[in-house]
This record gives C-alpha cells, sequence and structure tokens, in this order.
C-alpha cells in the first residue's frame, strides 16, 4: 500500500481528527469519576470497583492512541500549526485521563471514606470538573475547522468564546475546592492523620481534572495568537 493512502487510512483528511479521537477517550474516562463517586460515597465498594476497572481501562486505551498518533503523525505536514504543537496538546489532553485513573486508584485502593461534612459537595465539584473536560473537547472538536481556514476568521472568535467558557468553568471549580477543603479544615482534628493527606491529595487531584482541561483551553488559545 502507498504511503499516502496508509496515512489517509489513519488520518483521514485532517491529522486532527486522531487528537479529537483522543480526547473522546479521555472524556469517556472522566465521565466515569461522577458514578464512582456516587458509589464510593454510598459505601458500595463493589461497585466502586468496578468502575475504578472501567477508568482504568479507557484510560489504558486513551494511552494506546496516544501512543499511536505519537508514532504515526506525520512529520512534513503543511498546517498553519506544527507537529510539535499537535504532540503537546495531546500530551496535554493525556494527563487529564491520568489523573482520573490515579483519583479512584486511590481511593479504592485506600477503601477512603468522604466525610459527611464534604459529601453532599462534591459530587457537584466532580461534575462541575468533568464539565469542564467536556468544554475542552468542544474547543478541541473545531481544531479541524481552525486548520482549514488557517486559524484566521470567524471560527476563532467561536473558539475564543469556547475557551472563556471553559475559563469560567475551571474557575468554578476552584470556588468548590476551596469550600470542600475548608470543610476538611474544620474537622481535620477529628480524623487520622494519614486520612486526612491523602484526603487533601484526593480533593488536590479532582481539582486537577479542571486545571488541566483549562491547560488544553490555553494551548490551543496560544495557538490562535500564532
Amino acid at each position: 500500500m502507498p504511503v499516502t493512502d496508509y496515512l489517509s487510512g489513519i488520518f483521514g483528511n485532517s491529522p486532527v481528527k486522531p487528537m479529537q479521537k483522543h480526547m473522546a477517550q479521555v472524556l469517556l474516562c472522566v465521565q466515569e469519576l461522577v458514578p464512582f463517586f456516587e458509589a464510593v460515597i454510598a459505601g458500595d465498594w463493589d461497585q466502586a470497583k468496578k468502575v475504578q476497572k472501567h477508568i482504568s481501562k479507557m484510560e489504558g486505551e486513551a494511552d494506546d492512541l496516544k501512543t499511536q498518533i505519537r508514532m504515526q503523525l506525520p512529520k512534513g505536514m503543511f498546517m498553519p500549526v506544527s507537529r510539535r504543537d499537535l504532540l503537546e496538546v495531546l500530551t496535554m489532553q493525556d494527563k487529564i485521563a491520568n489523573v482520573a485513573k490515579d483519583i479512584a486508584g486511590i481511593i479504592l485502593g485506600r477503601k477512603m471514606v468522604l466525610p459527611e461534612s464534604i459529601a453532599s459537595d462534591y459530587i457537584p465539584f466532580v461534575q462541575r470538573c468533568v464539565d469542564a473536560c467536556e468544554q475542552a473537547q468542544t474547543a478541541i472538536n473545531e481544531l479541524d475547522e481552525l486548520v482549514e481556514t488557517g486559524f484566521r476568521g470567524r471560527e476563532v472568535e467561536v473558539v475564543q468564546k469556547m475557551i472563556k467558557k471553559l475559563n469560567k468553568i475551571e474557575s468554578e471549580t476552584d470556588k468548590l475546592q476551596r469550600k470542600i477543603r475548608y470543610s476538611v479544615f474544620m474537622i481535620e482534628k477529628d480524623l487520622p492523620p494519614i486520612d486526612v493527606m491523602f484526603l487533601y491529595k484526593v480533593i488536590e487531584l479532582t481539582g486537577d481534572v479542571a486545571d488541566r482541561a483549562q491547560q488544553v483551553g490555553s494551548r490551543l488559545q496560544l495557538l490562535l495568537a500564532r
């Protein structure tokens, strides 16, 4: 098979399509954090284990996609965006799935119980972090349109608005995170120190999901500025 046909079969009409496919896989992984935390809060460890395995499986599939893209993304592309920039965005996307896997692994490994004082706030916090990833995916899905227009015209304004909304969502997750951290601070003297340490770690990692989604948007914004 000719090389051009082979690459066309992998990347279709646009080399950014695999990037979008990867982000979609990352999002599927992150979305499972909601049912995972629901199971944890309910004390249903069998269900939590099932969801954790699913998260791990999807994170592995995202890793496989990342490796495939890195190996097969053409080096000589006549595009208004460099191969290096695309790979940097890919790395940022992949870190989102890695964080989701880490969160589930830590909680399940220690069978962590969320204190009642934060349990009611945690699902909205997780959901807003997922919302940030969904918004990042929405922006990434416009990347092929940006390439086709040479990163010019009305499409740039559309994506800028998407990134602005992403930043707003991430800011909201910061507020939720501060509220939850304060609730833990108020009761930490009543909890085993090691549990407190891991609880703060999980809260931080949960917030990282939204932070890393915002980083994807920020990187895309840099491409728009060039």
